[in-house]
């Protein structure tokens, strides 16, 4: 079910807010994927709270957040300036960064295209790195043939190493690339590798959620980012912001899970494509103002 919350001001026409049920730390990760960089690479915990209040959390549970995020060694504590900071780790920032290529740009295989496989072995007495693996490369969109044998798009190689090596687990995996050579029917085969009821799924909570919010925000502020930004009062920029990260939040776990499947070999109807239209639609229009929104509190932070 979409939930809703409007803007506050009433100088701004009003656009509904979604507010779907995401996860503070998810969130957080979000705002210095976006911003954290932006600004040095720490936020003060001051303005966390700000923008998580944006959200619809309270101070206390963000300090909480904060305080998981620090003890899996997600978040690090900044000492100086006079303003309680974080920045993230340096493993954390290494991901994010090489996520932003999966996030912003993912790419769609041709059929007939390479494909990767990611064959493990685990000694029994390690087995728990067993269920990391497997969690692990379902998280980077690669689907399972069989006992120890997944494979994915040629395309994710290079992010699934690194993801692996930065988690400690690339010394039980070894990648080969090749062509696959059966005459069978490739949709079937991939309907059998990968779970795409539960990718689908996702796909469609993104739909129900954001599904209208392009034509929603090119009806308030037109086609034309430039103008759209320019045009736009504080009371707005703070509304797109609100918008913008959670819709963020929802859609970076699509191009994982999504590793770029051809689309001949998914399902009639496929929702992705639309997903994507919308998601980068609506970045391009809004994500502007969501990041001078969210540059101005740590500026104010900064000055007070």
């Amino acid at each position: 079910m979409r939930t809703t919350a409007p803007t506050e001001s009433k100088a701004t026409p009003v656009i509904e807010v979604p507010a779907p049920a995401l996860p503070q730390q998810q969130l957080i990760l979000t705002i210095y994927g976006l911003y954290g960089r932006r600004a040095g690479g720490q936020l003060p915990i001051s303005v966390l709270i700000q923008m998580l209040g944006d959200l619809g959390h309270d101070a206390p549970a963000v300090r909480s957040a904060v305080s998981r995020l620090k003890a899996k060694g997600v978040l690090a504590s900044v000492k100086g300036g006079g303003l309680a900071r974080y920045e993230l780790s340096d493993a954390s920032l290494k991901l994010i960064s090489e996520g932003d290529e999966r996030i912003f740009a993912p790419a769609r295989a041709n059929p007939g295209a390479p494909w990767v496989l990611a064959i493990f072995s685990v000694p029994e007495s390690k087995r728990e790195r067993r269920h990391q693996l497997r969690a692990e490369l379902t998280r980077l969109g690669f689907g399972s043939m069989g006992a120890g044998v997944w494979i994915a798009p040629s395309g994710v190689r290079e992010s699934a190493q690194q993801r692996l090596e930065a988690r400690g687990l690339d010394k039980y995996v070894e990648f080969f690339t090749g062509d696959y050579s059966s005459e069978s029917d490739m949709r079937a085969k991939v309907a059998q590798w990968w779970d795409l009821e539960a990718l689908g799924s996702q796909i469609s909570q993104f739909m129900d959620t954001f599904g209208g919010s392009l034509e929603e925000w090119t009806a308030l502020v037109g086609e034309d980012p430039g103008a759209a930004f320019g045009a736009s009062s504080p009371e707005l920029r703070r509304s797109a912001f609100r918008y913008y990260v959670p819709m963020l939040t929802l859609w970076r776990r699509l191009p994982y899970r999504d590793p770029g499947l051809p689309l001949e070999y998914l399902p009639v109807g496929w929702q992705g494509p639309e997903a994507r239209r919308i998601f980068f639609g609506v970045h391009r229009l809004i994500g502007p103002m969501a990041e001078s929104y969210a540059m101005s509190l740590v500026e104010e932070a900064e000055a007070a």
